[in-house]
């Protein structure tokens, strides 16, 4: 079965670091794109970064210097590490290959003292 897994969110105090996970299933993640969307409360869902295949990145202004997409082809996996979280990073993440118009059902991130 085709499907996206996000691992690795939690609450942590503004200034700290998360890591989050994409497992592939069912497909060979290497050959799309893949990206991180996330959604804050009462707020539609944005882009966060991308990384295409051959591994070029790019990234919302909001996060760039802190956040960093990367990709794991052997292991079918993507992350996302997050440095000097901030509250407005609070958010529902997911991890999408919109190529296959495939979702994960995303991992919450709050960042909150």
């Amino acid at each position: 079965q085709v499907h996206l897994v996000e691992s690795g969110g939690g609450s942590v105090q503004p200034g700290g670091s998360l890591t989050l996970s994409c497992q592939a299933f069912g497909f060979d993640s290497r050959y799309y794109d893949m990206s991180w969307y996330y959604q804050a409360p009462g707020k539609g869902r944005e882009l966060v970064a991308h990384i295409g295949t051959r591994g070029v990145t790019n990234y919302t202004d909001s996060v760039k210097g802190r956040f960093t997409i990367s990709r794991d082809d052997i292991k079918n996996a993507m992350y996302l590490q997050m440095n000097s979280l901030k509250p407005e990073d609070t958010a529902v993440y997911y991890c999408t290959t919109q190529t296959l118009n495939l979702w994960g059902r995303g991992t919450q991130v709050t960042v909150s003292s």
